[in-house]
């Protein structure tokens, strides 16, 4: 299962520290991790293994959901800063369209990526 993960500036400390919260069940089920690139930065500091595709507002967002039209990414977390204006917005309201066109599960805070979650570890 591949999972993606985005955060904003804002969000990447909060980012962490979700997958160090849900550590177990990323190293229990067969997860990949795919993230734009600054986010995949810290991920992998934080001792997760990731493949960092480029900045979000270089293209990575684009980049996702390009691997989400393609039916290789299953699910999306994007802890989005909504009080933020955005550069590459089109690039994230496409991703958001194309998870829902596709059927992807997208969680865009902690409380919904851990219900997304605990749904695979029940598994």
């Amino acid at each position: 299962m591949e999972i993606a993960i985005i955060a904003h500036d804002g969000k990447k400390a909060e980012m962490v520290q979700f997958l160090n919260e849900q550590k177990e069940i990323f190293h229990k089920s067969e997860i990949t991790l795919v993230s734009t690139g600054t986010t995949g930065s810290k991920v992998e500091k934080a001792g997760f293994a990731v493949t960092k595709l480029l900045s979000g507002p270089l293209g990575g967002d684009a980049q996702i959901a390009s691997r989400v039209a393609e039916g290789l990414c299953d699910m999306v977390i994007f802890f989005r800063d909504p009080l933020e204006k955005h550069p590459h917005e089109p690039d994230i309201f496409m991703l958001m369209r194309l998870c829902d066109v596709h059927d992807v599960p997208l969680a865009t805070n902690p409380a919904t990526a851990a219900r997304l979650l605990a749904s695979i570890d029940a598994f």
